[in-house]
């Protein structure tokens, strides 16, 4: 339930890089850097070209809409309380210093880092299933420096609206937390349908919300830095009206207009991501 080490490895086996102290993958910092502009529609291309079909989620509301993010997954799944099972994971949770059986939902958070991404699956629980209010979320937004994915509710709006992070959520409600237990940490997790791992690069933009799998990171930041910059070259070839719409909008350009990007590129060079501790 409460993951450790080996096991988060053993569940992230295509992941052959570097991983955090828990064991989650823990893709380039320079690749996460180049997903800062990526849209949904660029990550969806290489994911859906490598067999990923249902890494994206729509339909949430934020706290600070508009504000993109990206970020590492830390995972937590919720379900409806029961005695047994409460108990259970209470005395899990104090083999490793959990002594606040109450608020497990603060066992998450506590464990949170620079870059990580709470994903919490509270089965879209809004009464009585708020993962954060304003306090909470303070703490997520000061250890992380990005937010949280949260399927399920929150409260205090109003606070979270002024923290420098970004919250997904499916509605608010007065409530507290209540009635659940935490039934796994740093372990799969369902989000809108999607499968979600410890590790998985969180790409947060104005519409939804993607999952990466680590192992496809650099490919979906080298892809979206590649279209941006073609986007780039059509729109401004466009204002000239030196080609039109058919000629650009299509997803093979005639030689005569590769040739045209090629030569531009030459004075306009597309900047890939460098591996973290290395130099162009």
């Amino acid at each position: 339930m409460l993951l450790n080490r080996e096991q988060i490895i053993a569940l992230t086996p295509l992941w052959d890089g570097p991983r955090s102290d828990d064991g989650r993958p823990l893709a380039d910092q320079s690749d996460l850097e180049a997903l800062a502009g990526a849209t949904a529609e660029h990550a969806w291309s290489v994911l859906d070209k490598a067999g990923y079909k249902a890494q994206y989620v729509g339909h949430w509301t934020q706290s600070n809409p508009g504000r993109n993010f990206v970020g590492r997954a830390v995972t937590c799944q919720f379900m409806p309380f029961r005695q047994d099972f409460h108990e259970s994971v209470v005395q899990e949770g104090l083999a490793i210093g959990q002594t606040v059986g109450g608020r497990q939902n603060t066992w998450v958070i506590e464990a949170l880092g620079p870059g990580d991404v709470l994903v919490a699956d509270i089965f879209g629980k809004i009464v009585n299933g708020t993962v954060v209010g304003d306090n909470l979320g303070t703490a997520v937004a000061s250890r992380t420096g990005v937010g949280a994915v949260i399927d399920g509710g929150v409260r205090d709006l109003d606070g979270l609206r002024e923290l420098e992070a970004n919250f997904y959520f499916r509605d608010t409600d007065p409530t507290p937390i209540r009635d659940v237990v935490l039934s796994s940490m740093n372990g799969p997790v369902m989000i809108g349908g999607t499968t979600v791992l410890p590790g998985d690069v969180v790409l947060g933009t104005e519409r939804g919300v993607t999952f990466i799998p680590p192992q496809l990171v650099s490919e979906v930041a080298a892809v979206s830095l590649r279209t941006a910059h073609r986007d780039l070259f059509g729109k401004q070839r466009l204002a000239e009206r030196v080609y039109t719409t058919t000629e650009i909008d299509t997803g093979e350009w005639a030689p005569h207009i590769q040739a045209d990007y090629d030569e531009w590129t030459k004075t306009h060079p597309v900047r890939l991501p460098q591996p973290s501790g290395t130099t162009e």
